[in-house]
């Protein structure tokens, strides 16, 4: 059973907090990003962000490891290849390991 058929867990943040890099926000508006990868729960599918006055509805939530990036995945978050996005990613988060089977929540959505 994949995880969209069960019970999605309660949110872990709020939408308004699911992209707020400035970097990240101009490639949603462009296009270039039409999904973000958290380590929590930000948003239902259905529920709407908006970003500089343009609004974006959530269409997809489920559970991804960081070992099933490919590059062409890894295209939707805005970046032509995974070890781009892990560079990314890690210098956001001092620290961080990038551990294949680390589980984040995949966000897909689409401009309204």
């Amino acid at each position: 059973m994949s995880i969209e058929a069960e019970a999605l867990p309660p949110k872990t943040c709020t939408i308004d907090r699911m992209i707020t890099v400035e970097a990240d926000v101009d490639k949603v508006l462009s296009g270039l990003k039409t999904s973000t990868r958290r380590n929590g729960r930000y948003a239902d599918p259905g529920e709407v962000m908006e970003l500089r006055g343009q609004r974006f509805e959530v269409t997809r939530v489920y559970r991804q490891t960081l070992g099933d990036l490919t590059d062409e995945i890894i295209q939707s978050e805005g970046y032509p290849t995974v070890e781009a996005y892990k560079t990314y990613i890690t210098s956001l988060h001092a620290g961080m390991p990038w551990l294949p089977q680390m589980k984040v929540w995949v966000h897909e959505f689409r401009a309204l």
